[in-house]
């Protein structure tokens, strides 16, 4: 490993220099290759006087210090907190230094930019004069933050520890003595990995609650539990079916997901938009997980959707075999999204498939599975709603996807008809949902009262907001409006399942 240690602090004699030190002999006991790069010896201006920091000529320093950077694995910069954040020194070093071609680039298309530093890592050492706590707790790290996040976090070295301690005033030279031994420590914990197990452990953690994209299950979760409320009433009422059945439908949703990130990978790969709700999760595209690790969850996950679906099946109320139709038909739509041999999204049927399978089929499963019969019209009723409900924001979530889904074959509505024909679909089911949940409060519908006539004017917000496409057809990204269109299920799932939740 290439390990250079920043030293930021404006002088040379100071104690940071003295962890500096200390850090690297431990650096060098783990085996790394170890540089120094001391900020108060480089000569340079710290201000950008030019337009932009690459019009103005480099220092002789600061050519070497970028060739550093470049050669460095794991950077280790040490520094005091002055002012709750670095000293102007070290932050004019950081302004000259990563500049636009060397550490970040905006030549990309979209409107984020590329880190070209990515796939190091980096940890902070900061003294400061107050407790560590008080700095995290009270002042809420600001230095560490900036560090951390809009600075290393932009041009894509991730930060893999911080270290803060103090306060230095106040110390004597029994804990300078123990800080000195932690920097050792912390540069001869770079035998195992630049990143302590734990952290590692958090990171692969939070990559894997990434891929899995959970924000998108209550729809699915949802519409299950209003189909098995709407046949709770049933002598042969199973809870124990309930709950499997439940994970039957997570399982699946999870399988689902995977196996859509995967088979995305070339389109989420061009896709310069992507946002919480578009784009996938990125955790292929960035390298978080691999490809075989993605394939072998989603084979869990499978497994595991399968295992509880037969398990449901064995003590389910309904009829064992309407359940089982459901089910399966179920699992072959939701799968068969992206992949082949039904490959929907590239039919134009993505879109509908979505809506089908996170209303009307999860709803049929919850019902069935609760001992209601394949012949009462009941559930059909509460999945329309529901159904036109959901196309609104599939539809839309190929908006910021189009270019990136046209170059890979995939034929989204946006593709096929434009993002003002997808415009057009959102705002027209949005209007037909509202139409249907009227329709269906005048029928005396289970589950349908005067609070889904809310619906009406939010059914005409999307259709208002959307107008915004027509006047900008082209790819963006759409965070609040993919908001109010998600929002939208509240009428036709939240309120109906609390109502017949009373009921119950």
């Amino acid at each position: 490993m290439n390990v250079l240690v920043v030293l930021g602090h404006p002088r040379t004699d100071s104690f940071g220099s003295a962890l500096a030190e200390a850090y690297c002999e431990g650096a060098r006991e783990a085996g790394a290759e170890v540089r120094e790069l001391v900020v108060a010896d480089l000569e340079f201006d710290p201000d950008v006087r030019a337009d932009s920091p690459e019009n103005q000529e480099m220092e002789p320093d600061l050519i070497d210090a970028q060739r550093r950077l470049r050669w460095a694995d794991h950077l280790a910069f040490v520094y005091p907190n002055w002012w709750g954040t670095m000293p102007a020194r070290l932050k004019g070093f950081l302004d000259r230094v990563l500049t636009p071609g060397f550490a970040f680039s905006f030549e990309g298309e979209g409107p984020g930019h590329d880190s070209l530093l990515s796939g190091r890592t980096a940890e902070l050492i900061s003294t400061m004069d107050m407790p560590p706590w008080v700095y995290r707790f009270i002042y809420r790290q600001p230095g560490n933050d900036a560090m951390k996040r809009a600075t290393l976090g932009f041009v894509g070295v991730r930060t893999t520890r911080v270290t803060n301690l103090g306060p230095v005033r106040e110390s004597d030279p029994s804990d300078r003595q123990e800080w000195l031994a932690e920097a050792t420590r912390l540069g001869e914990s770079l035998e195992s990995g630049p990143e302590p197990r734990s952290v590692r452990a958090r990171r692969r953690l939070k990559s894997w609650l990434s891929a899995l994209r959970l924000q998108f299950y209550p729809m699915s979760l949802l519409a299950y539990g209003l189909g098995a409320l709407a046949a709770a009433g049933t002598d042969a009422f199973s809870a124990l079916a309930i709950w499997l059945g439940l994970a039957f439908v997570f399982f699946l949703e999870a399988t689902t997901v995977l196996a859509n990130e995967y088979a995305d990978y070339e389109t989420d790969s061009e896709n310069a938009y992507a946002g919480p709700f578009t784009g996938g999760s990125r955790v292929l595209v960035e390298g978080d997980l691999g490809f075989g690790e993605v394939r072998r969850g989603a084979l869990l996950t499978g497994s595991l959707a399968a295992v509880a679906g037969v398990e449901a099946l064995a003590v389910g109320a309904g009829s064992t075999l309407a359940t089982a139709t459901a089910m399966a038909v179920l699992a072959v739509l939701a799968l068969g999204y992206t992949l082949p041999p039904l490959s929907l999204s590239y039919r134009t049927l993505g879109e509908l498939d979505v809506a089908v399978t996170h209303s009307i089929g999860v709803l049929l499963v919850g019902f069935l599975l609760a001992g209601g019969v394949s012949s009462d019209p009941l559930p059909w009723l509460l999945g329309l709603p529901f159904l036109l409900s959901v196309l609104p924001s599939i539809t839309l979530a190929g908006v910021p996807d189009r270019d990136a889904d046209r170059a890979a074959g995939k034929q989204t509505i946006a593709v096929r008809f434009g993002i003002d024909g997808a415009a057009a679909v959102a705002a027209g089911t949005a209007l037909a949902a509202a139409g249907a949940g009227v329709i269906w409060i005048l029928r005396g519908v289970p589950g349908y009262g005067p609070l889904v006539a809310l619906s009406i004017p939010h059914g005409l917000a999307i259709a208002w907001a959307v107008r915004g496409l027509y006047r900008r057809p082209e790819p963006r990204r759409i965070d609040r409006l993919m908001a109010l269109t998600l929002s939208y299920l509240v009428w036709f799932a939240v309120v109906p399942l609390y109502s017949l939740l009373r009921v119950a």
